[in-house]
């Protein structure tokens, strides 16, 4: 279908409309006819019949109040009707791949003009076509889950699979060997954990946490101990699907007598013949309401050891309500005398604890880096806002209160941005069982940092934007939706003693 042919108006010509029924009003040098629209309004009629907007030129009016992509839903992009004469929009939606122009909206290594010892001509080209596939198959799908609380589509998910996004997930090894990865864009060969990062970092601009967990945070941290623990027969049944998008998995450790105190799980394992038999209870378990499979703490006769339960009729979930989008599909798990195969354990028995903390630096790292990406789209809101809120006849930015609290906001998200970097540095070049003993206490650390510091800017960018910043649509949405919940990244994942390698013989 050919589009409308758009006519050119002077300033003059629009002025003429300016009253009830016949009112057109200026928006970036587009001329809008609203004589029709105006009793549909979601601001009511008044608003656009004031002297100051019908028939002029409306664009700090309507940049004070609406964001930039409401011009181009479909239901308003139709009510344009020309350009104003000799004029060229001055604000256009950027490429899906495009970087932002606003100064800290990205990393210091996306910057042009500045280096870094850390990323390669790969990880550009990575972060590229992660970010244009985000924009286009993640985000619209993050926006409507978030909103209506249903988990992620099957149609993204299938994507995810065909693109390797989510083996890619779970860091660099041998799940990747032989696959294209993100189109070809890079090899299995090439791919490190700043590969890993970018991932993380452009899921954290969708600003939606709920589905930021929904988009298979349960995988993430539910496949690596059968990766890493599972006999070859258990990977052989259990990865393909999962990797593919097929099938879910989710870790249930947490219970509601033991959170991050691990050593007080309750769940029981007995064996009975050649199988286990499991009873007890988990909570709080990110993607169970849909999970195929369950990464379970158990307590046994010698010990804690983690088993891998398919869903049966014996066990049950149940959705949990929390303050963030049910599309994380959080879960009460009841286990009911659940039976598996002893072939279905996961490490040594007994021996689990190892097996649970070693997974718990990779699932902190990967909560803090999208959490840090999040906190550094909350900046560039705050900055973009600033400068478009115009009070007292100036521009927020030009209230020294105002640009201090960036200053902060931009130091926070830049210190933490630099460790990051230096600790996902030592993670390539460490295995697995190093970096479990070298890195716990560092990355416990870093993870505290990047979520105080989250919430500190959450407080100022709430702030920042008054009132906007509690509505859950327009101008402040983002911030309301990190303000919310930018306090669970330091609760999910849980902490642990960072100081536990202090040498004996050390004195004053």
């Amino acid at each position: 279908m050919a589009s409308k042919q758009l006519k050119e108006f002077t300033f003059e010509e629009v002025a003429k409309h300016n009253k009830e029924g016949d009112l057109w009003i200026i928006v970036d040098s587009r001329v809008y006819d609203l004589s029709k629209f105006v009793n549909l309004h979601p601001g009511g009629a008044a608003v656009l019949l004031v002297e100051t907007i019908a028939g002029r030129d409306a664009t700090d009016a309507f940049f004070g109040l609406h964001r930039q992509e409401v011009l181009y839903r479909p239901q308003y992009a139709r009510l344009q009707i020309g350009t104003i004469k000799g004029q060229e929009p001055l604000i256009k939606p950027l490429a899906t791949d495009a970087l932002s122009q606003v100064p800290y909206a990205e990393p210091s290594w996306l910057t042009p003009g500045f280096s870094s010892p850390y990323f390669k001509e790969s990880h550009h080209r990575f972060q590229k076509a992660m970010r244009k596939f985000v924009n286009e198959v993640v985000l619209p799908d993050a926006i409507r889950c978030e909103d209506n609380g249903k988990r992620i589509s099957q149609e993204v998910v299938n994507k995810l699979g065909e693109m390797n996004i989510i083996g890619m997930r779970l860091g660099p090894g041998k799940h990747l060997k032989g696959k294209t990865l993100l189109g070809g864009v890079i090899t299995p060969e090439e791919f490190d954990h700043f590969h890993e990062l970018i991932i993380n970092a452009e899921i954290g601009r969708c600003g939606t946490r709920g589905y930021i967990d929904g988009i298979l945070a349960g995988n993430v941290i539910g496949l690596p101990p059968i990766l890493n623990f599972g006999s070859p027969e258990l990977q052989a049944k259990i990865v393909p699907d999962v990797l593919a998008g097929k099938k879910f998995i989710c870790l249930a450790i947490s219970e509601a007598f033991a959170g991050s105190d691990v050593s007080g799980m309750q769940t029981y394992a007995y064996k009975d013949g050649n199988e286990w038999v499991i009873s007890g209870t988990k909570k709080w378990i990110t993607n169970g309401v849909f999970a195929d499979y369950f990464t379970v703490g158990c307590k046994t006769d010698d010990g804690y050891t983690v088993i891998l339960v398919p869903r049966s009729d014996e066990l049950s979930t149940k959705p949990i309500k929390t303050a963030y989008s049910a599309a994380a599909g959080t879960a009460f798990v009841t286990l009911d005398k659940v039976r598996v195969p002893l072939s279905n354990t996961l490490g040594k028995e007994g021996k689990g604890m190892s097996v649970i903390l070693s997974n718990f630096n990779h699932e902190r790292w990967m909560i803090l880096t999208i959490s840090l990406s999040t906190h550094r789209l909350i900046v560039e809101e705050c900055l973009k806002w600033s400068q478009q809120r115009r009070a007292f006849g100036k521009p927020l930015n030009s209230q020294a209160v105002i640009r201090a609290k960036l200053a902060q906001m931009i130091a926070r998200v830049e210190s933490a941005q630099s460790w990051l970097e230096n600790v996902t540095h030592q993670m390539n070049n460490m295995s697995y069982t190093e970096q479990s003993d070298k890195l716990a206490g560092t990355i416990a650390f870093l993870k505290q940092y990047v979520t105080s510091t989250g919430r500190a800017t959450a407080e100022d960018a709430a702030q920042l934007f008054g009132g906007r910043s509690v509505t859950q649509s327009g101008m402040g949405k983002l911030v309301e939706n990190f303000h919310r919940t930018s306090p669970y990244d330091a609760i999910l994942g849980g902490a642990e003693d960072a100081l536990r390698k202090m040498p004996k013989n050390a004195r004053l």
